[in-house]
């Protein structure tokens, strides 16, 4: 069986106070890049034991780290699984806030559950998806979402961006969690996101910030100009997604744009 875990951009950010488990509560939407794919395959294992494999993108560390062996490790907590060959073909940047890592293992939940007809609901998966990460469980129904908490409280939100061209653009620079969390005063916003996103997309820019910019900006001002050079080639709207260091813009017309070749980029009509 053959999956396709897509990416994922978030529509504003903002960390608006500390936990007593040293998490933090945010507010983002995601909005889910269906045309952005890594590819996921897994047929049954001739021998006693599971076999992964990777192609596309270099991942670092162990198979055992990987986010899809870790969810296949979960799902056989809770139900048998027999031993798999699994390969999968790396497409997504990792580590630019486009959550790749969290589809491949949403994804693969989803597909142990079809393939061999297990008959969890997605409320189930969700709760298995938030094990491996607090941004999986979105990708488990893999549609728009307002979220909450740690990124794991989901409310539905109604989008109008139908016919808009989305470029994204990852310039390989890795932002760690922790370096992006370092200049963070979480304070409440002014006016939440849900709110922001029933303006005209035109004023997106005055009200729909990312708080992780500032500080990511400031350490690493080639991704502030991927940006910039965003709007001035007609973005009606721009931002880095998540931490970083991938950065999208929205645009009426399809934009040309030269890039450095080292860069990732993708762009799609949003349909």
């Amino acid at each position: 069986m053959i999956v396709f875990p897509n990416a994922k951009i978030n529509l504003g950010l903002n960390i608006v106070s500390k936990r007593n488990d040293g998490y933090h509560n945010l507010e983002t939407v995601f909005f889910p890049v269906k045309k952005w794919n890594d590819v996921l395959e897994v047929i049954p294992s001739t021998e006693n034991s599971d076999e992964f494999s990777v192609s596309g993108l270099n991942i670092d560390g162990s198979s055992d780290n990987n986010l899809c062996m870790k969810a296949l490790t979960h799902m056989r907590q809770h139900t048998s699984i027999p031993p798999l060959k699994i390969h999968l073909h790396k497409v997504i940047p990792f580590g630019a806030g486009l959550g790749g890592g969290s589809a491949d293992a949403a994804f693969m939940l989803k597909l142990l559950n079809e393939q061999f007809q297990k008959n969890f609901s997605s409320s189930d998966l969700e709760k298995m998806a938030a094990t491996l990460g607090a941004d999986c469980p979105v990708f488990i129904k893999n549609q728009a979402v307002m979220a909450r908490g740690i990124g794991n409280e989901f409310s539905g939100i109604s989008l109008q961006l139908k016919s808009l061209w989305l470029l994204i653009v990852a310039p390989g620079i890795h932002v760690s969690t922790a370096e992006a969390y370092g200049g963070i005063i979480p304070k409440s916003p002014s006016m939440p996101i849900n709110e922001i996103l029933t303006k005209p997309i035109k004023e997106w820019r005055k009200f729909l910030k990312n708080d992780f910019e500032d500080t990511v900006f400031q350490k690493h001002p080639a991704i502030a100009e991927i940006k910039e050079n965003f709007y001035r080639n007609g973005a009606i709207y721009a931002s880095m997604s998540g931490s970083g260091s991938a950065v999208y813009g929205l645009f009426k017309d399809k934009p040309e744009i030269t890039w450095s070749s080292t860069y990732v980029t993708h762009l799609e009509e949003i349909s």
